[in-house]
């Protein structure tokens, strides 16, 4: 029995904790995405780097809150820097769309013009970010690292296995369910919320009723930011923060709206955690957690991994494929809000 409660405890550990903060994080990207797709009708490939840019500058000002010694300990400082970083990600995202997305919009170009203005986008965001902090890891946390240690875990419950809980997880799973239930009630129950449900649904219809499409445009961009914003430095929280990495986010992101089924906002939740708990999974080694299981003469050698951790965006892929080969509508049917 001991040795049962070591292997799920090292399964947690491993698995269970990082994969559900992980799939948070993936889950609020994919909620930009898919509410980007479902009111403006066309994939953001900017996002994975609207994403880095809203980090960087709740990087730069967790710096400069730290150079004073302004902190909120035991809370990372990046908790009191995020509102600026938000409205600098509003302000960059309105900017592209007044020069960019604006002009193919009044023009009525087709989706896949929007979709390669957006990739242009990514460059141009991708260079800023580079150029302003650099290519390298940066890491920006401060406070109190854990919760929960590996080894007061062990001292007391007198377990082998030690369970570790990092403050970036708690804060990551507590933050994401604040912003879900925010922006479900908003999209519900007001009527800006209303408003832009209505102008997915019918575009033609809600310009009838009266419905600003620009005004529309605008307060979703403002999402899109913030909902980038806090995803992007969660996760830089959580591991560390690299402008390529977050270009390489773009991937799981968007397999995780479409898995879900894009355009749908719950559905976007769901794909984050399909995609982060199968990237996951599939890329730990369960030649310790075996050892647990199996009878001593059973016990592996090798690492009993799956997939190298090299190539977890690979799993991403795989999942996107097979999605759209077999369903791809996603879980959920798609294109709803």
């Amino acid at each position: 029995m001991t040795d049962i409660l070591n292997a799920l405890i090292l399964f947690a550990n491993f698995v269970l904790v990082p994969a559900t903060a992980y799939g948070a994080q993936l889950a609020l990207g994919a909620l930009g995405v898919t509410l980007v797709f479902g009111i403006l009708r066309f994939s953001n490939f900017a996002h994975g780097d609207t994403m880095a840019f809203g980090t960087m500058v709740t990087i730069l000002v967790t710096w400069w809150f730290q150079s004073m010694g302004v902190s909120i300990h035991p809370l990372p400082t990046a908790l009191l820097a995020l509102p600026f970083g938000i409205l600098a990600t509003v302000g960059m995202l309105l900017a592209t769309d007044r020069f960019v997305y604006r002009f193919y919009r009044r023009e009525k170009s087709a989706p896949i013009v929007f979709v390669m203005a957006s990739v242009g986008v990514m460059f141009v965001m991708n260079g800023i970010v580079r150029f302003i902090i650099g290519p390298d890891d940066q890491r920006f946390a401060d406070g109190e690292r854990f919760i929960l240690k590996a080894r007061e875990f062990k001292a007391a419950t007198g377990m082998a296995e030690g369970l570790t809980i990092k403050v970036s997880q708690a804060l990551t799973l507590g933050i994401a369910i604040i912003v879900v239930i925010a922006l479900f009630w908003f999209l519900q129950r007001t009527r800006t919320g209303k408003s832009m449900r209505a102008f997915s649904d019918n575009e033609d219809l809600a310009l009838l009723s009266g419905i600003s499409p620009e005004r529309v445009v605008m307060i979703t961009w403002i999402i899109a930011a913030a909902l980038a914003t806090i995803a992007g430095t969660l996760y830089g929280l959580d591991k560390s923060f690299k402008p390529f990495t977050y270009f390489q986010l773009l991937l799981p992101i968007f397999a995780a709206a479409i898995v879900g089924g894009i355009g749908n906002p719950l559905g976007a939740i769901a794909g984050g955690f399909v995609v982060a708990f199968s990237e996951v999974t599939i890329t730990y080694a369960y030649k310790k957690f075996l050892r647990y299981l199996l009878p001593e003469n059973l016990e592996p050698d090798s690492l009993v991994q799956l997939l190298s951790t090299d190539y977890k965006f690979a799993v991403s892929f795989v999942i996107l494929v097979l999605v759209l080969l077999i369903r791809p509508t996603g879980i959920f049917k798609g294109k709803v809000l």
